[in-house]
């Protein structure tokens, strides 16, 4: 788990919720219309400009956002030197049953096309285009958060003329002008709160994983070209090292643990 994440995201609501607790109850900033015209309102807008099938990845994607990457890439290295013995002492086909514990599905494949005695350079061809499908995979969810991260203030403004019309039809009854008051005010909190503690930030996320998730997959390229060159776990250690430089001591003891 990505500890950053999940402290941001606890932080933020724990902050805010304090903020409120200070100045009044917070039964005061609970209105169930405003709730139902902000998150309503981002539901429907985002299932309006997205197809069935892409908002499907909305949850698959949004868990990376919580997931540390580094850890698969330490995993993935160790899984690697581990396969690279098992391909020497017991051959391809050994292979089939050691791609089942693989840490990421790009390596289960490449260690499957491996096991096949795939060509080199067509299992090259088919990791870029697993690269290339990982990349459009997150691409359509950070896009969704980013619009999310749109309607919500837009709709936090629907909610506020809303409350205003309210108000405004009926200044006559001062019973009236308190709840459409808060109705008006309480929707444009709800969306800002909504895009800037939750829908914008993961936008920043995703991109920052994208960029990891590409590197892992070159790593997992990088790592089964070098078996199908029958290079040594030493060599391979040494390739794959330079891709771990931002964890570098986490990164070395791993690989040491792991020759």
């Amino acid at each position: 788990m990505d500890k950053a994440s999940i402290f941001g995201l606890f932080t933020g609501v724990a902050l805010v919720f304090t903020a409120i607790i200070l100045g009044s109850s917070l039964g005061t900033f609970i209105n169930v219309q405003g709730i139902l015209i902000v998150a309503g309102g981002t539901i429907a807008g985002t299932c309006i400009a997205f197809p069935t099938e892409e908002l499907k990845l909305l949850w698959p994607v949004s868990r990376r956002v919580f997931h540390h990457p580094g850890d698969e890439m330490v995993a993935i290295a160790q899984y690697l030197i581990h396969s690279t013995r098992i391909l020497k002492r017991d051959g391809p086909v050994a292979l089939e049953k050691v791609a089942e514990g693989a840490p990421t599905q790009p390596l289960k494949k490449g260690l499957l096309l491996i096991a096949d005695n795939t060509p080199a350079r067509t299992i090259r061809e088919i990791m870029a285009t697993e690269r290339k499908y990982m990349e459009e995979h997150h691409r359509i969810g950070q896009k969704m958060f980013s619009e999310m991260g749109k309607y919500a203030p837009a709709f936090g403004m629907v909610g506020t003329l809303i409350g205003l019309v309210q108000m405004l039809s009926d200044m006559s009854d001062p019973d009236t002008i308190g709840p459409a008051m808060a109705v008006a005010l309480l929707t444009t909190f709800y969306g800002a709160v909504l895009a800037n503690l939750v829908f914008l930030p993961m936008v920043t996320k995703l991109e920052r994983r994208i960029g990891i998730e590409v590197v892992q997959i070159q790593l997992c390229i990088v790592g089964l070209d070098s078996m199908t060159q029958e290079d040594s776990t030493q060599i391979l250690r040494e390739k794959l090292k330079a891709f771990m430089n931002q964890q570098e001591e986490k990164a070395e003891a791993a690989l040491r643990s792991a020759a």
